[in-house]
């Protein structure tokens, strides 16, 4: 086999396992990673399917974990937290 095929083989199962994964994911699994998301309709449900589907392993590790939506980390709310001086 070619390393040409290979690497069409290999981008084949990586979508075939991405869309075996999103269907349930999207049904069933972004609640558990954004809560907000739980509310979701049918249109954006069917909206993050392709990206469901390309990033289907980072979104499986995080949707094993049950983490959260990631906390947003700017200066701004570094400041926020920040005692004041005396």
């Amino acid at each position: 086999m070619a390393f040409a095929e290979l690497i069409v083989v290999a981008c084949a199962a990586h979508l075939a396992l991405g869309l075996a994964f999103a269907v349930p994911f999207v049904t069933f699994g972004i609640g558990r990673i954004d809560p907000d998301a739980r509310q979701g309709t049918l249109g954006f449900r069917l909206l993050i399917v392709p990206g469901a589907t390309l990033l289907w392993p980072l979104l499986l590790a995080r949707w094993v974990r049950g983490a959260g939506p990631p906390e947003e980390r700017t200066p701004h709310k570094a400041l926020l937290h920040q005692e004041p001086e005396p």
